[in-house]
């Protein structure tokens, strides 16, 4: 099994859900949250003053697949996610060693 972590513009997360969705995936968790990375940020004018924006808004999706769909999945969030502009963000894939369903106990792929 694989975790997908992916970090995304905001505006994109919809685009990103549709293609996750198309790709067969059962569930994912998004969270808002703020970085930077190579884009450092930006400055913004408000009422005349200037203001240094360090962390930007974005969106982290996790997703837990089967081994099978990782490269799948990963291929869908990357075409779904691009601008082509800086700050697009960026997807992790990492091993994930175990999964249990809660409410039945199922293991693993079942509980996924």
């Amino acid at each position: 099994m694989k975790m997908i972590m992916a970090i995304i513009k905001p505006f994109k997360l919809d685009d990103v859900r549709e293609a996750l969705s198309e790709a067969g995936v059962a569930g994912i968790t998004v969270t808002e949250v703020k970085g930077f990375g190579r884009q450092k940020g930006h400055t913004e004018l408000y009422r005349g003053a200037e203001y240094v924006i360090d962390f930007l808004p974005k969106i982290k999706l996790e997703v837990a697949v089967t081994d099978d769909q990782a490269e799948l999945v990963t291929e869908a969030i990357l075409k779904a996610a691009s601008t082509g502009k800086i700050g697009d963000g960026k997807v992790f894939v990492y091993d994930l060693e175990r999964a249990v369903r809660i409410r039945t106990g199922e293991l693993d792929v079942d509980a996924l």
